[in-house]
């Protein structure tokens, strides 16, 4: 169970959002771990792992994480929601992503964005 009912919604608006892209990982064969940290007036941590053709969401940090995303929570739903581009969130400094950046494209396409 996640620590609190923000990190909850938001892990069921991620599985949403990566169900409803309905992506075909029979050809993926790496693991790839983002680590989401909630910053601001409500604050919280989860992931989102893609590994053994499957991609899970979970409310823990992950260690050895490929890169982390730090963002708040209205400006998260309006990246799931599409209506903030990954490269306007950043170019506004409304996302920060720390490590390997070629991998954190792939948040993107996890995305549908």
């Amino acid at each position: 169970m996640a620590e609190n009912k923000v990190i909850e919604d938001l892990i069921a608006k991620t599985q949403k959002k990566i169900a409803e892209a309905n992506l075909d990982l029979s050809g993926f064969n790496d693991k790839l771990a983002f680590q989401v940290n909630i910053t601001g007036r409500e604050t919280g941590v989860f992931y989102v792992e893609v590994k053994d053709h499957q991609i899970n969401v979970a409310p823990y940090e992950y260690n050895d994480r490929d890169a982390l995303f730090i963002t708040n929570k209205t400006n998260f739903e309006k990246l799931l929601s599409g209506t903030l581009p990954i490269p306007l969130a950043i170019a506004t400094g409304k996302l920060k992503i720390e490590g390997d950046l070629e991998k954190a494209k792939l948040f993107g396409v996890i995305l549908k964005q």
